[in-house]
């Protein structure tokens, strides 16, 4: 489990262009930014996902009922890092979820760190975007195709030293 945050800061990126020409890339630097939680899981591909505007425990603690009710009859095992809102006393876990922690500065160690760069090669590479909401609108759709296509996810998640 994992934060990531998307706006409207897009620093150009390496793209194809002709041999002999220079490409053109958009580029804005506007900081505002919405943040998406996920869950992924390894064995079996699933994405669970929430697009919120900040990142603090009360967001934390919708997606974790988010998880709950969308898993009622599974125990679920979150790995996350020790952000603020992770970690706080405020926060509510619920019955069927467990929480772990990753060790500091080891976010290779996160599957949902590869997703975050897939989702960033794929669907905001050298794009400008207008607004927050057209931000949105593309973190959404690029959410909704990666949960729909649960053999790419377990592909990219299912590290070989996790034993699945």
């Amino acid at each position: 489990m994992d934060e990531g945050r998307f706006g409207r800061v897009d620093l150009p990126q390496r793209c194809w262009a002709p041999s002999g020409t220079r490409p053109a890339c958009p580029a804005q630097i506007i900081r505002e930014y919405s943040y998406a939680f996920a869950a992924i899981s390894p064995k079996d591909g699933v994405l669970e996902s929430l697009i919120y505007y900040r990142a603090d425990s009360d967001v934390m603690d919708c997606f974790l009922r988010q998880i709950s009710e969308a898993i009622p009859d599974e125990h679920v095992m979150l790995f996350m890092d020790k952000a603020a809102w992770h970690t706080t006393k405020k926060l509510h876990i619920p019955e069927n979820i467990s929480i772990s922690f990753l060790p500091p500065y080891s976010p290779q160690l996160n599957p949902t760190e590869v997703l975050w760069k897939e989702l960033r090669k794929e669907h905001f590479h050298n794009r400008v975007f207008k607004s927050m909401d057209a931000v949105d609108d593309q973190l959404e759709i690029a959410l909704r195709q990666m949960s729909a296509n649960p053999v790419r996810v377990k592909n990219f998640s299912a590290f070989h030293w996790m034993n699945l």
